[in-house]
């Protein structure tokens, strides 16, 4: 696929004068006045002169806009995945825009297609592992009841399965470069908004006024700076200053849904460059409200400094195509808050190391479970790898191969070289240790714990006595 978009992109340079100087009629954009009331008038572009061909998109998504236009029902493709080809990246899905209800699009594809979502009903299209979103044209008409449409008092859209026109889904699209709709059959691109102008300006830029867009759903102020970060475009300025205004409104969003924002956020192969962005527009507060508290001026503290290893390290995996694991992720980004709250507790509380780590995780665990409502089958595994950095210290005896034999063995040792890089001192020899380990036969691994042992002995365990009884019974008789 990419040699494909590389080989019509070749072409595109070629054509990009005749894009420029088609024969569609001049319009006024409302983006520019935001008035999205005017009627719109889209500019119709060849397709194939913008390197947008048939064959760089999914049979799939292809096969889901034949059926529904053989139907008789209208169908594009939209969004994102033509922003992507037109900047010369791989899409990573495909989504569908049509005017048919997700109710006829469950009968049109039958058991083939499954419906989602309270607040947007959309429709899934199953191709294996493969899945062809597809959404019905979304409304902006004043004319709706509260079944379909409800908002709070703040402005939020609680609920929105209004539908309408093609015109009315263009006014709804959150910027101007994801406003495009791809018709394969008669390869035309609409251009509602000017977005291919933006994309090659590399400007982001809200459809309609941005205050009464970020107040109808919040979660774009943090689209906007996820798109900044990926696709190295700037905000414009008419689009950003409402930020400081309106980022308060993100504490109304669900916490689950704010999850699975910050894993876009941050697990997208763009972490670090999203943090500094998040940092710089004072909305981490929003998202992991705890950690504020050991943010610096200079950015220079452990915990900055851990922050930005972990995002680092976690967009090189996901450039060389590697598994990524939130857990692991949060457990770094959280280790020294951890930490540092296990220390206050033994000097405050008088607590043993064991118990102030059982205090401290479950109280970090529990402010980022109410920030973010992370699922239990991860903070489980952060768990697990916060108890590995206190095992991995212990090497005397048998002590090693229990900890060797934990299931997240991995992932804690990963964190522990990065501490390592962070902290220097003993964390090396003790990095080293556990990689040699690691890469041993058993009579080697032997060797090392022997000589571990020779550096400092096992603590042996006092026994206790029994305490007698000062009454005791000798033949049933109580002698006290």
């Amino acid at each position: 696929m990419l040699k494909l978009i590389k080989q019509f992109f070749g072409k595109q340079e070629q054509s990009t004068d005749s894009v420029k100087t088609s024969s569609t009629p001049p319009r006024k954009s409302p983006r520019t006045t935001q008035d999205t009331a005017a009627t719109l008038t889209p500019a119709r572009l060849k397709a194939d002169s913008l390197g947008i061909h048939s064959r760089i998109i999914s049979r799939n998504a292809l096969s889901v806009i034949t059926k529904l236009q053989r139907h008789g029902y209208e169908a594009y493709l939209v969004g994102g995945c033509l922003r992507d080809v037109l900047l010369e990246r791989i899409p990573k899905d495909f989504d569908v825009a049509t005017n048919a209800s997700p109710e006829l699009i469950k009968r049109t594809f039958g058991r083939q297609c499954r419906l989602v979502g309270r607040r947007f009903r959309l429709a899934h299209i199953m191709f294996g592992r493969e899945i062809i979103e597809v959404a019905t044209f979304r409304g902006d008409t004043e004319n709706h009841d509260e079944l379909q449409r409800k908002c709070n008092t703040d402005g939020m859209l609680l609920r929105d399965n209004v539908y309408g026109t093609l015109e009315d889904d263009a006014k709804r699209r959150d910027f101007t470069v994801n406003s495009l709709y791809y018709d394969p059959q008669r390869n035309v691109v609409l251009d509602y908004f000017n977005g291919v102008d933006d994309i090659r300006a590399g400007k982001l830029q809200l459809i309609g006024d941005p205050k009464v867009r970020y107040q109808e759903d919040p979660v774009r102020i943090l689209r906007a700076v996820r798109f900044m970060a990926k696709l190295d475009m700037f905000l414009e300025r008419e689009s950003l200053e409402p930020i400081a205004h309106y980022a308060h409104l993100l504490r109304q969003i669900p916490s689950a849904r704010l999850f699975d924002e910050s894993l876009k956020l941050l697990q997208s192969g763009n972490g670090l460059k999203t943090y500094h962005l998040l940092r710089k527009y004072d909305l981490v507060k929003y998202l992991f409200p705890t950690l504020v508290a050991y943010f610096t001026p200079n950015q220079d503290s452990l915990a900055e400094r851990m922050i930005e290893h972990a995002l680092r390290a976690t967009d090189e995996r996901i450039a060389d195509h590697l598994r990524i694991n939130p857990a692991f992720m949060f457990a770094a980004i959280f280790w020294y808050p951890l930490r540092e709250s296990m220390e206050q507790l033994k000097n405050e509380a008088n607590l043993t190391n064991h118990d102030a780590f059982n205090v401290a995780a479950a109280d970090v665990l529990s402010g980022l479970c109410k920030a973010l409502a992370v699922p239990r089958r991860h903070t489980i595994v952060i768990r697990e790898i916060w108890a590995l950095q206190l095992q991995f210290p212990r090497r005397n005896g048998h002590q090693a191969d229990r900890t060797f034999a934990r299931a997240k063995f991995r992932a804690g040792f990963d964190l522990l070289a990065m501490r390592a890089e962070l902290e220097k001192g003993d964390l090396i020899e003790l990095t080293q240790w556990w990689h040699e380990y690691q890469l041993s036969n058993e009579s080697q691994r032997n060797a090392l714990v022997q000589a571990q042992n020779q550096k400092s002995p096992p603590v042996k365990k006092r026994r206790r006595r029994r305490r007698r009884n000062q009454k005791t019974t000798h033949n049933g008789v109580d002698n006290g």
